[in-house]
């Protein structure tokens, strides 16, 4: 070969392996999650904390007309409940700043009925400021619940209570520092004290409220929160009150069929395949019975397989988890809460302790490209992923492992910035004369956890057999539980 043709023929190759390189990632399948979606989605597990005037009158939803004077914890520390928080692993804590009863944790210049007239501090005491202050100390994030109803306000059902309820959401917006997410419930009108009138007062819960606004005041005030309520608009209920996902769990949703208050709920448990908007399920469920505290409740905490449980169907299922801890009238995490707390922790820390997928070798039976590699599911980095060419729906992925592993759980993530693709996939494990199928799924999305029945193999293999378009997986890890109780999903 001539020299001239030899650079031609350099040239030519450095440029094709340019082209192989710079193959374009898969087509978007909406709907897609926004920046604030996709944080909210990484932080899995956090608290929720019932705390308010119901905690000292030992009801769960009080009528309106309690006095201030009852409201007075002897032992109040927002430093333990987030020191609790942090070392239960969860991630932020989210507080009943004001109830349906209408009582104000902090010193609201919109309402008499506060802890502004408490006993407690002698009524110079902010519980919002106190936990912000403790978030910040212990690294988690805050957020605040401001209940919708309101059956202390005279207001309540008319016009002007509106303008009420945003001076209150733009003080906690405000004043506190950065807030990660709103929490509106669906419980909107009934009976109540409403200011004396001691009536029934109901709204129309889609029209009242004027949401849209509402929400984007919240939005203007704290660009990077999230808006949680029965339909979202950014983080929807997931229609129980189990922290119980369904096995088929999709992020999308059809919205604007669901208003606080208002939905099919039995839909929200698994979304919508074909829905409009991204927002994807929180598992909210109580660590007692009640979602406030009661002393009778004191031998009643879920034991450590259900925590389990509902750890699996909750982070394991697309979803995060929101555990409500009663604060008791001391003003503290109980004990018993406390114990089964930790005990959680110390179990998922010892189940997660080792991937042992960490050294094994992944093969698939199509690749996209060399950025879409399928080492990039093992590689620990969620921003790379392994895909397949656009035409590719039904693929394998083989996890080689370097010797036989026993194993009985499995984590799989997809690649969600490009939208939830996988419609249903496969496990199987290599025996002598072939492959055993050891589960059959649907859904993927941010992250699934199998608990897989215990096996013993050297190869791994799942198959997808049906999604929107090309596969884009993230991670895959594999472990091996052995402190946990027995139980399949």
């Amino acid at each position: 070969m001539k020299l001239h043709q030899l650079q031609v023929f350099l040239l030519a190759s450095f440029f094709c392996f340019s082209c192989a390189k710079e193959v374009p990632p898969p087509a978007p399948i909406g709907p897609l999650p926004s920046t604030q979606q996709l944080n909210w989605h990484e932080l899995e597990y956090y608290a929720f904390v019932h705390f308010n005037m119901n905690t000292f009158t030992d009801m769960e939803w009080g009528l309106g007309g309690e006095s201030p004077s009852l409201f007075n914890p002897t032992e109040l520390d927002t430093r333990q409940w987030a020191r609790v928080a942090k070392e239960a692993g969860m991630k932020g804590i989210i507080l009943t700043a004001k109830h349906h009863d209408g009582f104000s944790l902090w010193p609201s210049a919109y309402t008499e009925h506060s802890v502004k007239n408490s006993p407690w501090k002698n009524g110079e005491g902010d519980v919002i400021k106190e936990l912000a202050a403790a978030c910040q100390e212990y690294g988690l994030k805050m957020g605040l619940y401001l209940s919708p109803w309101d059956r202390n306000h005279a207001d309540y059902g008319n016009p002007e209570y509106i303008t009420y309820y945003r001076n209150q959401l733009r003080e906690l917006l405000t004043n506190y520092g950065e807030v990660f997410e709103l929490w509106v419930d669906g419980a909107n009108g009934g009976d109540g004290y409403y200011g004396g009138a001691n009536e029934t007062r109901n709204v129309d819960r889609k029209t009242y409220y004027d949401w849209e606004n509402t929400f984007a005041l919240a939005k203007e005030l704290q660009p990077d929160i999230v808006v949680f309520s029965d339909g979202g608009p950014d983080v929807r209920w997931v229609g129980n009150e189990n922290g119980f996902a369904d096995a088929t769990n999709w992020a999308p949703l059809r919205r604007d069929e669901f208003a606080p208050g208002i939905g099919p709920y039995q839909q929200l448990t698994s979304g919508h395949e074909d829905g409009t908007h991204w927002v994807p399920a929180e598992c909210d469920v109580s660590i007692r019975p009640g979602w406030y505290y009661h002393e009778s409740q004191d031998d009643k905490v879920k034991s450590l397989s259900e925590l389990l449980d509902i750890y699996y169907k909750s982070v394991g299922r697309n979803g995060n988890l929101l555990l409500n801890l009663p604060v008791d009238r001391r003003g503290l995490v109980h004990e018993n809460d406390v114990k089964a707390l930790m005990e959680l922790r110390k179990t998922l820390d010892e189940t997660f302790a080792l991937n042992l997928a960490k050294d094994a070798k992944a093969v698939a039976s199509n690749t996209r490209g060399n950025d879409y590699l399928s080492s990039n599911i093992l590689d620990e980095y969620n921003d790379t992923y392994w895909a397949t060419d656009d035409d590719v729906i039904e693929s394998e992925l083989m996890i080689n492992f370097n010797k036989e592993t026993t194993f009985n759980r499995l984590v799989l993530q997809e690649y969600i910035p490009l939208g939830q693709r996988i419609k249903a996939f496969k496990v199987e494990v290599k025996e002598e004369g072939g492959y055993k199928e050891i589960a059959n799924e649907t859904t993927i999305g941010y992250k699934r956890i199998l608990r897989l029945p215990q096996v013993t193999t050297s190869q791994l293999k799942i198959t997808f057999t049906d999604a929107k378009g090309s596969p884009t997986i993230s991670n895959l890890e594999v472990y091996l539980a052995t402190s946990e109780p027995a139980t399949e999903e």
